[in-house]
């Protein structure tokens, strides 16, 4: 567990170290970026199968700050370690035709530092702390370009991620002013011994508004159209790909299973802000032509699957009904989560391709792209192929566990809701294959050519994932990599006990390093 706080320290110290670098040496920032984001995912990757508690000046849970790792929180910190490292790589070419790429890394790191914090903190008031770290940076980052659609897109952001911030804020204030604690596995106890009254409902309401602000949830979504189309690309794929997850979604699910308990009324919440945003954001992504903002409307539509997959196996767990079909509502939501990470951060770099080498986001300005940009095409039609649904790619098999858990609780409409959707986003993508990639070249395009190697090997090392992500079901990895995330949600007083466990054998003088106890 002494690892831990390298996950945060080291994207935080390298922030401050980033801007120092000379500025006629742009190479050393790309190569300080791209080595500290690979030294992120080694040491997450090193972390896989383990689970413990590391109290930060060796003050024990509950007054002490803890960071926490489980199989969800290594779940998400894997998927961030991954992109990111992809993303820094893209961004040594991409980013060129921007100056100040020291400042650009350093806010970058800082959002990364900001992700990992708020995935592995046990503290409430520390997760706020973390999640606007993150923010704050993607806030500037999205108006990284200056040009007046950036400013404006990077002012809209920041107005409604303060006032996600100050419901979330405001919850943290009224759960410690009914609780006096603000350990997460500390309220949890506290929660599950008393009960909710109407105040910590009323705190409850607050940060399903707040974080669902976060994770653009319809209809807190208003955000998200214009700060991803206007954001460098590199951004666009990590807001859409790991930011709206780890300080939304991710927070989300961590504060409802294991701090206030799922009931039946707030998974039937999900369940329905879930399909809302699917159906809703997906009719919108259908009469878009500027290719970012039709993949901004998806991203919303696809973490409409996961909180649907997240409300179906809270919705029977609550109702006492088969903890298989929980579980696999679960494993559903948790699997899409990943995917979507991989293949819509595919396609906001191949769309970043697409405009450094036309100069255009527009769909009706580009055609006969394919046969001058093979490899950006190749990527790009797997990840359309991978979010559309279509078997073997790994986006078929998370949507049919989410379908085949909405059927098997009884929840028909859900279910029928969910594979309309999917028929639209394959239309959706369709749609962008033939205008981007078919066809003949528009009027006026000028001859292009392909994007530089640096760029081109993340987007291919992307398509392989979602080709091969299907093989994380086999009973051997999904075991290890699936199935800690799924118990962490089953059981909330596991959560509760593996921290607060650890404040007694802390007290004792033991060391702790708890391994995730095997299905």
């Amino acid at each position: 567990m002494k690892l831990l706080p390298l996950m945060i320290a080291i994207p935080l110290s390298v922030a401050f170290i980033l801007p120092l670098l000379p500025k006629k040496r742009p190479r050393m920032a790309d190569c300080l970026a791209v080595l500290a984001t690979l030294a992120l995912l080694a040491l997450a990757a090193m972390l896989i199968g383990q689970s413990g508690v590391y109290a930060l000046g060796g003050w024990r849970p509950p007054v002490g700050i803890v960071l926490v790792l489980d199989g969800l929180s290594w779940l998400v910190l894997i998927t961030v370690a991954l992109v990111s490292f992809l993303v820094t790589v893209f961004s040594a070419r991409y980013m060129e035709q921007y100056t100040a790429r020291g400042r650009y890394y350093a806010l970058f790191m800082l959002m990364v530092a900001g992700m990992n914090g708020a995935v592995l903190t046990g503290d409430m008031f520390n997760l706020y702390v973390f999640i606007e770290v993150a923010a704050v940076a993607s806030y500037a980052l999205v108006a990284f370009g200056c040009h007046e659609e950036e400013l404006e897109a990077s002012f809209k952001y920041a107005v409604l991620g303060s006032i996600a911030s100050s419901f979330i804020l405001l919850g943290i204030a009224l759960m410690y002013c009914l609780f006096g604690t603000v350990n997460m596995a500390h309220l949890g106890q506290k929660v599950s011994a008393s009960g909710l009254n109407r105040a910590a409902i009323f705190s409850l309401v607050l940060f399903i508004a707040g974080f669902g602000l976060k994770a653009a949830l319809v209809p807190f979504h208003a955000w998200l159209p214009d700060a991803h189309p206007s954001a460098p690309a590199p951004i666009s794929a990590m807001l859409s790909g790991v930011l709206i997850k780890a300080i939304g979604v991710y927070a989300l699910i961590r504060v409802l299973f294991n701090v206030f308990g799922v009931t039946a009324q707030v998974a039937t919440a999900l369940m329905v802000l879930g399909t809302i945003s699917m159906v809703v954001a997906i009719l919108m992504a259908l009469i878009q032509w500027d290719l970012k903002r039709l993949l901004a409307y998806s991203s919303i539509s696809q973490i409409g699957y996961v909180m649907l997959g997240f409300g179906v196996g809270g919705a029977v767990l609550a109702a006492g009904g088969s903890p298989v079909i929980a579980a696999l509502g679960f494993l559903g939501a948790l699997f899409h989560l990943v995917n979507h990470a991989v293949f819509k951060s595919l396609l906001f770099l191949s769309s970043g391709a697409l405009e450094y080498a036309t100069g255009t986001r527009q769909l009706k300005e580009m055609g006969g792209l394919g046969k001058e940009m093979p490899v950006t095409a190749g990527a790009s039609l797997v990840a359309s192929l991978a979010i559309g649904g279509v078997p073997p790619l790994n986006g078929f098999f998370s949507k049919l566990i989410i379908i085949l858990a909405c059927v098997s609780s009884g929840h028909y409409g859900f279910a029928l809701a969910a594979v309309l959707v999917s028929i639209f986003t394959l239309a959706v993508y369709m749609k962008v294959q033939k205008y981007a990639f078919l066809g003949k070249p528009a009027e006026g395009r000028k001859s292009v050519h392909e994007v530089p190697a640096a760029m081109r090997i993340p987007m291919t090392l992307l398509a392989v994932l979602c080709l091969g992500m299907s093989l994380m079901l086999l009973p051997g990895p999904k075991k290890r990599v699936l199935d800690p995330a799924v118990q962490v949600l089953m059981d909330r007083d596991a959560y509760i006990q593996s921290v607060m466990g650890v404040a007694s054998a802390l007290g004792a003088g033991q060391e702790t390093d708890m391994k995730i106890a095997e299905n």
